[in-house]
């Protein structure tokens, strides 16, 4: 580690007192306490901290089944002690059942996606999950990573098809059929029912968790960790919505880098491609009043 920083106990206490009593308090800036709220968090509160002994990232969790900081903290633990690198480095966590947090090193740079040519930082992108595949998986050897296989299809199957009759009379419901009879017609469930070798996952595949600093590539946002496959890690990432400002072509000639080398992988990704695209359109359908331009695309 860069430097070390101690549990900062009272500067908790206060954060967790806020949440209490009005909780859009920590959306804003906190100068007595040199807090600057970071874009990006999701449900949880991020904030650039200047610490008395260094920059630091402060992040707040959102509580649920899935003990989120518990995750992110393990996970930054495990990849630094395997020598990767482009990852904040963990300082210390702080385990609350209301508020838990973690403290990591505040990382430089510009998401991938926000940038003229995302293409620039692509190969190093790719070069990074290369490093994490090879990685044992550690403390997630049994924990599935957050939007996995499983979970697309379930929603796919299960929960997309009562939607589309609740809508039954919009025009675009019997297309939004048609596309999930073609895929249950293709027997992408089955290929992805099949068994395959198990690697570590960071669980997230969006491209704005990248940093650019025109040199390397570093990723933050580790919480979803778990483990997963090649080819649907592969094909979470190509079909990811962050990811469709860039060219197929470009995707296609970076395959081998993701780990699809031969017809298994292949068979396996094409089969992911579809699910994962499908499962997109069935999230952008439902916000299809809100997001009518990603709908569009």
């Amino acid at each position: 580690m860069p430097y070390a920083i101690a549990v900062p106990t009272g500067l908790l206490d206060e954060l967790r007192n806020f949440h209490r009593r009005e909780p859009s308090l920590l959306d804003e800036d906190l100068p007595g306490w040199r807090l600057r709220p970071l874009t990006g968090g999701r449900n949880n509160r991020v904030f650039a901290w200047e610490s008395p002994d260094g920059a630091a990232c402060l992040k707040l969790y959102r509580t649920d089944k899935r003990d989120r900081a518990s995750c992110e903290y393990q996970a930054l633990t495990h990849v630094a002690a395997c020598g990767v690198t482009a990852v904040p480095q963990p300082l210390w966590h702080d385990p609350d059942p209301e508020l838990p947090a973690v403290g990591m090193t505040l990382l430089a740079g510009q998401p991938v996606p926000d940038l003229a040519e995302p293409t620039t930082a692509l190969r190093a992108v790719v070069a990074v999950l290369a490093q994490l595949r090879e990685i044992p998986l550690g403390p997630f050897a049994d924990m599935p990573r957050v939007d996995s296989a499983t979970n697309y299809m379930k929603r796919i199957t299960e929960v997309w098809p009562d939607q589309l009759d609740e809508h039954d009379d919009e025009p675009l419901t019997a297309d939004m059929r048609s596309l999930l009879d073609a895929w249950h017609e293709r027997g992408d469930a089955a290929v992805l029912a099949e068994p395959a070798p198990r690697i570590f996952s960071r669980g997230d595949s969006n491209l704005l968790n990248w940093l650019w600093d025109e040199l390397d590539v570093r990723v933050v946002d580790w919480e979803f960790v778990g483990y997963s496959d090649t080819a649907y890690d592969a094909a979470e990432l190509v079909e990811h919505l962050s990811a469709h400002a860039i060219d197929d072509e470009w995707w296609i000639s970076l395959l081998p880098d993701l780990g699809i080398i031969d017809d298994t992988t292949r068979r396996r990704f094409l089969a992911a491609q579809r699910t994962v695209a499908l499962r997109w359109l069935s999230v952008l359908w439902k916000r299809r009043d809100t997001r009518a331009d990603e709908f569009e695309y």
